[in-house]
């Protein structure tokens, strides 16, 4: 191997992967997904047949669900880089996410208790939806964490473990992120803090 090829290894591996490029991407388009549907919640709430809903106690549980799993797979990352397999903590990540989608099915059960319904209420529909939406982007990362994890079983690779680790980690922080955002909107969100934010005077 000549002096100039070992000088370049190094700048070709600093070159993003496509399946590195295609996350953020991906990224890019679910958060612009999630905003406009923060921002038709926003603009619905001014309506007349407008109201809001009890957030079921169990969206904190499934909050501290994610926000364990972000936590883990961030430590799996960083125990791949190092040339160890990171398993356990891409394990831990993945169950705290499985976790999350069953304690977001208990919280829908909650609410079907207390008879609220998909229908009939713009505040319920909008909960049912952002929280669907969301849920189904956890389901799509555990579909991909499921394939590293039997990729991990059958070939070890350390190079494209790492990767894939790695990008199982960003798509856990952004589910995180996303989930932030969608939870402080159903719960912190009324129209009198709207109006404040957006400037408008009380009663206009």
């Amino acid at each position: 191997m000549s002096h100039a090829s070992v000088i370049a290894a190094p700048a070709e591996r600093r070159l993003p992967a496509p399946a590195d490029i295609g996350l953020w991407v991906f990224i890019g388009m679910a958060t612009s997904l999630f905003t406009l549907f923060v921002a038709a919640y926003v603009m619905r709430m001014e309506g007349s047949d407008w109201s809001a809903i009890g957030m079921p106690w169990q969206l904190w549980l499934g909050t501290a669900c994610l926000a364990g799993g972000s936590l883990s797979m961030q430590r799996a990352a960083v125990t791949a880089r190092r040339a160890q397999t990171g398993a356990r903590g891409l394990l831990v990540g993945g169950g705290c996410a499985l976790a999350f989608v069953a304690v977001q099915l208990w919280g829908w059960q909650e609410l079907q208790a207390r008879m609220v319904a998909a229908t009939g209420n713009p505040a319920a529909s909008f909960f049912y939806l952002l929280t669907a939406v969301h849920a189904l982007h956890v389901l799509g990362g555990l579909a991909a964490w499921g394939y590293t994890v039997r990729r991990l079983q059958v070939r070890r690779d350390p190079g494209g473990d790492a990767m894939r680790i790695s990008l199982c980690a960003r798509y856990w922080h952004f589910l995180l992120a996303a989930w932030l955002l969608v939870f402080s909107t159903l719960s912190g969100l009324t129209p009198s803090v709207v109006r404040f934010i957006c400037g408008i005077p009380a009663g206009a």
